[in-house]
């Protein structure tokens, strides 16, 4: 598991704190518990179950660690990317998604390769030239990786 930035300086915190023989105090502890969680979630499949499942797991943990406190974005490549359609049976759901802070991006090598365009797409989503270098960036950037 990566773990980011933040979230070592929070354990060097705490380990520099129980190295010493200090008692951690609630500042400690409270930068510890202050880092911000994030998750990358890959659908590339076109099945509406597949992506049903994504939609619940990024609802989930909205509802686990509170929607202000987690950075979700979901990257859609290959089949998955007919599910960012306008007629697709999940684009409520999505909307919903992105309305709850959830970042919907597609790929636009899969969009050229299927002939698509932007207005032939859900509103609001976002757009990366590359679906596959963003999930490898996300996790350089301490995210972790989903695949539902």
């Amino acid at each position: 598991m990566k773990v980011g930035n933040a979230a070592c300086r929070a354990l060097v915190v705490l380990a520099v704190v129980g190295a010493l023989g200090l008692a951690p105090t609630d500042a400690a502890f409270a930068q510890a518990a202050a880092v911000r969680q994030k998750a990358v979630f890959q659908v590339s499949d076109g099945d509406p179950q597949k992506w049903n499942l994504a939609l619940n797991n990024a609802k989930n943990v909205q509802d686990d660690l509170g929607a202000g406190a987690v950075d979700l974005e979901i990257v859609v490549y290959g089949p998955g990317i007919g599910m960012l359609k306008l007629e697709s049976p999940v684009a409520t759901r999505i909307a919903e998604a992105m309305k709850s802070g959830v970042a919907v991006v597609a790929c636009e090598n899969t969009m050229k390769g299927q002939k698509l365009t932007r207005a032939d797409m859900l509103p609001d989503i976002a757009y990366v030239k590359a679906g596959v270098v963003e999930l490898m960036t996300r996790q350089r950037e301490g995210y972790a990786y989903i695949r539902p």
